[in-house]
């Protein structure tokens, strides 16, 4: 039975400088293949590249004596190339056949001519330095054997031949290899981007930004960005925000299959004249339904898996409408929803409250909230959507704002760095409503720059009221 070649432990990914996971045969953060990485040479005496092996001398060799020091008072090195005599690359000598210089016991100028007598085919015009066979005859040329094959040579003409057509996705590692289905170069091995590793959009009313963040492998937010229109006409904004459950299986298709529904609900029910709260509530509902759709196998399957649902994808979700004069938000989990007004001296709100251990030790009065937040298990949620959820309970919460603001809908990797309603709207740019993709990209950079422990997704929706409109109301349910 043959055994692999045991890799000697490697402190940091030649690809991303991660520290990879001991036995990992793959990074976890960009796909490199960690077996490939040579080993180590056993340690051997240092070469110098200009100077061939000697042939067994007949007697010991006599080293001249190096200067104790060179003009910047450092110790001098004990051998200078031409303290040797030698060649260089190309054949020319180092020093000449005089003997070394009495007084500094190095030899006299190389003379012009070269020394070698042999031709190409000398044993001296065939040393090599490298200890690298060369079948490709770079013994005549000088050169090095590569590190990476060489694509001049034949073997590899089939793989030249075979490089992506044009417009087919290229590596972004090598250069050439074509990418696989799978997000891997067929060249070189190494992972690709992912296409959820950062994405962007914007409408005229809403933009939104998800990144994968600085510590995540991938990015498990999803969020999805839309707008239509009310049977009166008037427009309705629509912006839904999903974060995978990293403890369960399969987060990023949970996510994004939850993400698509509920906005794939609003689309179809606000134009039908539905009320947006009962609008909200139904998509939070078939965003559940197609989460607990992942987690279904096949018949003959459920015989061997009693517990099938143990682990099935889940995620959370957030969302918010603007429709009407109005400003309805629904939820399941720890996202959140918060109101930074344009006059900035107004107060702010965060308008959700979150399905955690946290709210839930601060509902009781157990804790207050800065002794509840700083407890290791405040971020366990008591709420998702999933097979293995518990009882289903969205919320919805409608408010009627009486100023001009800015909403914003983000998972847990930014509010991580921005908790307080005061600490987002100090992290939120002032020209907000006016350039809301720039803002979002901002908020991003915010939770990046403070760690980027999470992946980060963030909706900005700026919300005008009318020159009239007076008064406010909220209902929650």
């Amino acid at each position: 039975m043959s055994q692999s070649h045991q890799q000697p432990a490697l402190s940091k990914c030649p690809g991303c400088e991660d520290p990879p996971v001991a036995g990992d045969l793959f990074c976890g953060a960009c796909g490199y293949d960690l077996s490939a990485v040579p080993a180590r040479p056993d340690d051997r005496p240092t070469m110098a590249i200009t100077v061939p092996p000697a042939a067994p001398a007949a007697e010991a060799v006599r080293w001249p004596t190096a200067e104790e020091t060179d003009s910047s008072d450092v110790p001098a090195p004990v051998v200078r190339p031409a303290d040797v005599p030698g060649t260089d690359s190309g054949g020319r000598p180092l020093t000449g056949p005089d003997t070394p210089d009495a007084e500094s016991g190095r030899g006299a100028a190389s003379p012009s001519g070269p020394v070698l007598t042999g031709g190409p085919d000398s044993a001296a015009a065939r040393v090599r330095h490298d200890d690298r066979a060369d079948p490709g005859g770079a013994e005549a040329s000088g050169d090095f054997a590569l590190a990476a094959p060489d694509p001049r040579a034949p073997e590899h003409a089939a793989a030249l031949a075979a490089a992506p057509a044009p417009g087919a996705k290229v590596c972004v590692a090598c250069r050439s290899g074509r990418v696989d289905a799978d997000g891997y170069c067929e060249n070189c091995g190494h992972a690709q981007p992912r296409e959820r590793d950062h994405m962007e959009q914007e409408l005229d009313a809403v933009a939104a930004v998800s990144d994968r963040g600085l510590r995540h492998h991938r990015n498990e937010d999803s969020f999805a960005v839309s707008s239509t229109a009310l049977p009166d006409g008037s427009p309705a904004v629509v912006a839904i925000v999903c974060d995978g459950v990293s403890s369960a299986s399969r987060p990023d298709e949970a996510s994004a299959a939850a993400a698509s529904a509920a906005n794939e609900a609003l689309l179809e029910s606000l134009p039908r004249g539905t009320h947006p709260q009962q609008a909200m509530h139904e998509a939070i509902v078939a965003a559940s339904e197609a989460v607990n759709a992942l987690a279904q196998e096949p018949a003959g399957a459920r015989e061997h898996d009693a517990h099938r649902h143990q682990n099935a994808p889940a995620c959370t979700l957030v969302g918010a409408i603007m429709a009407g004069g109005l400003l309805i938000v629904g939820w399941v989990g720890d996202s959140r929803v918060y109101w930074v007004p344009e006059d900035r001296t107004q107060p702010t709100a965060r308008l959700t409250e979150d399905d955690s251990w946290a709210a839930q030790m601060v509902a009781a009065g157990l804790m207050n909230e800065a002794e509840a937040y700083a407890d290791e298990r405040a971020h366990a949620i008591t709420g998702w959507l999933g097979a293995d959820a518990y009882e289903l309970e969205p919320h919805t919460a409608a408010f009627k704002p009486d100023r001009p603001g800015l909403v914003v809908v983000c998972t847990d990797g930014l509010w991580n760095y921005a908790e307080s309603a005061e600490e987002m709207a100090a992290a939120v740019p002032a020209d907000a409503r006016e350039q809301p993709l720039h803002a979002a990209r901002a908020l991003v950079g915010h939770a990046l720059d403070g760690g980027g422990h999470d992946n980060v997704t963030v909706a900005l929706l700026p919300f005008a009221v009318r020159p009239q409109g007076a008064g406010s109301a909220c209902d929650t349910v």
